[in-house]
């Protein structure tokens, strides 16, 4: 039994009925509350704006899909929009309105860039690192970066020492490379075989260390689009439910219909559900980004991976939390954010509870039952 008082869990007991206490029984898993710390956006708007509504909306919409927590991950662009963005942004981390701020971006590699504009990105000279870590007032919660960049081992070392939390990513680097950014104080893998080289067995690449590595917590998102089931299944087996966190890497057009949106400054058509760049020779564009929710990320790795409702609720909340240092979230526990998603056996989500407060969308559909 979970005691809640205010926004707070007060303690986890046993149920005893107790007739002077409120008590509310849920046909269901409850689990903590999803945290996401990579999406950029969904339900019409963009993470990557210099509209604090608009961040609003898109946490509300997030929160409506079991997300009580996420990051707001901005794509590349030029250092002084994303000054721009970051002072957006940094007020509203302050109120706890998101949770993080995640730069995929611009330290990335141009042969792997996935959707981000090649024009805009660069290698990681100590100006640049200067001008984000200032623009934020100290606040970016982590960084994805390419290892094998000029200079970029020295930039993963002064972030890390910043307080930043550094994800190798959009990389080409070797094994080597990728073990030297670990030794650097990267923790973290952008998701985990997007936009990185494939493993061969002469050519191991990053993957294998990634995968092996207990330093590592690797990204994986989960909707059968960027990862094979079987590809999905072979990296929570190797890296443990403790070192996998889900996350949806969506944008703008997640819970919308299909139809033509920007990533960026980028041209995307989402067709099926599935986000790609436009290009002008009628060819199939990159993948840019997702228009996946948690709770299907979720609902996707109990029902097509098999996987056991509390591994699941491992990697959707308690190993993203701990891996960036967001103690009050995560758990079930005494003392954490009264942050519950509660879900069927098929991982289905059924309620949604932020702060102590059951959100209003869950709380019409429970009181219609």
């Amino acid at each position: 039994m979970l005691i809640i008082d205010g926004s707070r869990i007060q303690a986890v007991e046993p149920y005893v009925p107790d007739q002077e206490r409120s008590t509310e029984l849920i046909n269901g898993w409850v689990l903590p509350g999803f945290v996401d710390t990579h999406t950029h956006g969904g339900g019409g708007d963009d993470l990557a704006t210099e509209d604090p509504d608009a961040v609003r909306r898109v946490a509300a919409f997030a929160r409506s899909h079991g997300s009580t927590s996420i990051f707001a991950s901005l794509v590349t662009a030029s250092l002084d929009t994303l000054e721009d963005q970051l002072r957006t942004l940094s007020p509203l981390l302050v109120a706890g309105e998101i949770a993080g701020i995640h730069l995929e971006g611009p330290f990335l590699s141009a042969a792997k860039r996935g959707a981000h504009d090649p024009d805009l990105l660069q290698v990681p000279d100590p100006s640049a690192v200067d001008r984000l870590l200032t623009a934020a007032d100290g606040r970016i919660s982590m960084i994805t970066i390419a290892p094998e960049l000029p200079g970029a081992l020295d930039a993963v070392r002064r972030f890390v020492a910043a307080g930043v939390t550094v994800a190798i990513g959009h990389t080409t680097a070797d094994d080597r490379v990728t073990l030297d950014a670990l030794d650097a104080g990267a923790t973290v893998v952008t998701h985990l075989f997007n936009a990185m080289p494939s493993i061969h067995h002469r050519k191991p690449g990053p993957v294998p260390v990634l995968l092996t590595d207990p330093r590592a917590t690797v990204e994986l998102i989960c909707d059968g689009v960027h990862l094979h089931p079987e590809i999905a299944r072979m990296a929570i087996r190797t890296a443990g439910p403790d070192r996998v966190a889900l996350i949806t890497d969506a944008m703008v057009a997640t819970g919308m219909s299909d139809g033509d949106y920007r990533l960026g400054g980028l041209d995307v058509r989402v067709s099926d559900g599935v986000a790609r760049l436009q290009t002008t020779d009628g060819s199939e564009g990159s993948i840019a980004g997702s228009t996946l929710t948690m709770q299907g990320a979720v609902a996707f790795c109990v029902q097509t991976l098999g996987l056991p409702i509390a591994d699941v609720a491992t990697m959707a909340a308690t190993t993203p939390a701990r891996t960036h240092g967001l103690d009050d979230v995560g758990r079930l526990e005494s003392g954490k954010r009264a942050d519950l998603a509660v879900v069927d056996d098929q991982g289905n989500l059924l309620q949604v509870m932020a702060g102590g407060q059951w959100q209003s969308e869950w709380q019409r559909r429970k009181d219609e039952v």
